[in-house]
């Protein structure tokens, strides 16, 4: 999603106003909050509590998904013996913590989390617990007990939570700017935390008012309009060109091209880095619609110079505008570019720049850069191997015993982990599968993953395989259930069977009863629209949506459609990849953009939408794997990826 520049200027926020009314600046001093009353409850049509324990855990679960306490209290109470009483129990207190709309209540049962934490400590759901009191303690100014709590929260992966902590610090007298900006990256996870932060750093000066308007911007380019007013209303005296800034925003999503005409028609009341700021949103949207303009307006970005006013989004987009035009000149200068944090977190920020040096012939330099990914056993780092010179092989096998496999059974974590998956609660299985993981070396991984594979759980097996650093088992991390239903449906319709596992790896980790939220379904993910489809077009005429829990059919009708995907788009895997996640019709658009062929990395890495973009990179370098293990021999996705070329055909009859 876009995250948005803000720019310096005088003038008054009123461009914000329409997201919402205004929020007065917050207190930040240690004064605790009064305590807000709880209101009496609305009696609801009376709901039945389900007579077996199963049943009823997973009703308190959605009860505490609703924070609807008093149903939660009822529910708890008949589950006295129940085998998780930790969840039981937390299940009880956490919707006492927050209102029906999520936020943090200030009257929480304090003394009930800090039994609770004493009695579960060192358990993942401990360590929820905690993560939830924290935004309470923070948000009731209570920083003596938050400070004692914080250090002992272990994942510390709630921005909101971060954002109290520095504010805490702050209110310490300690400079916390610098950590500020390295945290708040992202509105999507800033909550009133963050907030609070950003309007206490700028009335204590650690921050400009210039910053305030950025961290404004970027939740209005993701379109967090109310966000981006409670962050304007931290600072009321705050002021910027609101009519100029606003409507650049507002059209680049919608038009960039009138957004840059209007922009020309203004730049006059702008400073330079107001324009180079403001041109580089319009880039972006520019280049998420792949309009061959985008990498000129990031030209002119460039050419105003800076780059403090650019969201992380807006400076991978340059790279990709560049990527699209040939352009690696300006490919090498954005990368170069680039906040450093977000340089390096993504290895293909160093790949594409080891791509720009090698084609400015400094290939010495080019070299290195492939060889700090290499190792990586993910597209990039594929692709940097193959930079080097070296096709893609699996590494050799590190074998674990049956008894290290099953000496896994008694892990607290573990055995928490599968009873909820006996009860389809993926989220907390995982949770504490990961959680039991923690600290467990490359050889205690690799048992615990063959734990796993031993009881049927594939998608542990996978994600738990993948974690290892210097031992590995590639026949876990590529597991190959099916074999021979799809060894015969593959070649019933001439289809790689490695591209096959390698797309149901990424669909559905093995998961047989997958579901997503739009109804796909099972092994493969397919669509109920398109399985009637594919039924039809085979001739299975007793074809029934029920039918797609059975892997004979779900993998039936699954590679069916690959193939008919697959020929729709030119028998490119990397068209047919981005065809089978987002539909056949939008890669035919995508590629209708096109100046000229572009190797299929470029494509893949260019593709508008998040989801399909990580989609197809993955699937590609799950099949180059698969096509590994499965030959015996080295391969190449290079050669998987391919070229893409322009075409005019942007209609498609598969849905």
């Amino acid at each position: 999603m876009p995250k948005g520049v803000y720019l310096r200027r005088a003038g008054r926020i009123a461009w914000l106003a329409f997201a919402g009314a205004m929020l007065a600046t917050p207190a930040f001093a240690q004064k605790k909050p009064a305590p807000q009353a709880r209101s009496a409850p609305q009696q609801p049509a009376a709901q039945t509590i389900p007579s077996n324990p199963d049943d009823a855990f997973v009703a308190l679960r959605e009860a505490a998904r609703k924070n609807d306490a008093d149903r939660a209290a009822a529910i708890s109470a008949t589950l006295v013996d129940y085998p998780i009483p930790s969840y039981v129990e937390y299940f009880r207190i956490k919707p006492q913590m927050f209102d029906s709309s999520g936020q943090a209540r200030i009257d929480t049962p304090d003394a009930e989390v800090a039994a609770f934490l004493q009695r579960y400590q060192g358990e993942a759901i401990a360590d929820r617990m905690r993560n939830d009191w924290l935004l309470v303690l923070g948000k009731k100014r209570d920083w003596a007990n938050f400070d004692i709590q914080y250090p002992q929260f272990v994942l510390k992966d709630d921005t909101q939570v971060e954002c109290y902590a520095l504010l805490s610090k702050a209110l310490k007298g300690q400079n916390v700017a610098a950590e500020a900006r390295t945290l708040l990256v992202d509105p999507r996870y800033f909550g009133e935390g963050c907030v609070d932060l950003i309007g206490y750093l700028a009335q204590a000066q650690q921050i400009q008012r210039s910053d305030v308007a950025f961290y404004a911007r970027q939740a209005l380019e993701q379109n967090y309009t109310t966000l981006a007013a409670k962050i304007a209303a931290t600072l009321p005296d705050v002021r910027v060109d609101s009519d100029a800034l606003a409507t650049v925003v507002k059209m680049a999503r919608n038009d960039p091209a009138q957004a840059a005409a209007y922009l020309s028609t203004v730049l006059g009341n702008l400073s330079r880095d107001e324009q180079g700021a403001a041109w580089g949103v319009i880039g972006q949207y520019a280049a998420k619609k792949l309009m061959p303009e985008a990498a000129g307006y990031y030209r002119r970005q460039l050419d105003m110079g800076g780059n403090q006013w650019l969201s992380d989004e807006t400076q991978e987009w340059r790279v990709r505008a560049a990527l699209r035009q040939g352009d690696w000149k300006q490919v090498r200068q954005s990368i170069e570019l680039m906040r450093p944090e977000l340089r390096a977190k993504d290895p293909a920020w160093t790949y594409w720049y080891g791509r720009a040096l090698k084609a400015d012939g400094r290939t010495s330099d080019a070299e290195q850069q492939f060889q700090s990914i290499a190792g990586q056993f993910n597209f990039y780092g594929q692709l940097a191997s193959e930079e080097l010179g070296r096709r893609i092989t699996v590494p050799q096998r590190t074998a674990v015993s049956d008894a290290e496999a099953m000496a896994m059974r008694t892990r607290p974590g573990l055995v928490r982990a599968q009873k909820f998956y006996s009860l389809n609660l993926r989220f907390e299985g995982n949770r504490e599968w990961n959680w039991e993981l923690r600290g467990m070396n490359d050889r205690e991984l690799l048992a615990a993953a063959e734990y796993a594979r031993k009881i049927s759980l594939l998608d542990r097996t996978v994600n738990t395989s993948d974690r290892t650093k210097a031992e590995h088992d590639f026949a876990q991390r590529f597991p190959m259930p099916y074999q021979d239903i799809m060894q015969r449906n593959t070649e019933a319709v001439g289809l790689d069977m490695a591209w096959a596992y390698g797309l149901i790896r990424q669909e559905s980790r093995f998961i047989m009863d997958a579901r997503s939220s739009a109804g796909a379904h099972g092994l493969m993910q397919v669509m109920p629209a398109t399985a009637r489809y594919v039924a039809k077009k085979i001739g299975m005429t007793d074809f029934s949506p029920t039918m797609m829990s059975d892997p004979n059919i779900n993998i039936l009708l699954g590679t069916n459609y690959m193939s008919m995907v697959l020929t729709d788009l030119d028998s490119s895997w990397t068209l047919a990849s981005a065809g089978y996640n987002a539909g056949p019709g939008r890669p035919k658009n995508w590629r209708s953009s096109l100046a000229r062929p572009v190797e299929g990395a470029i494509f893949a890495e260019t593709i508008p939408f998040t989801e399909t973009r990580v989609y197809v990179k993955n699937v590609l370098s799950n099949a180059t794997y698969y096509s590994a293990l499965m030959s015996g021999r080295p391969q190449s996705l290079k050669d998987r990826l391919g070229v893409v070329a322009p075409s005019t055909v942007t209609t498609t009859s598969l849905p």
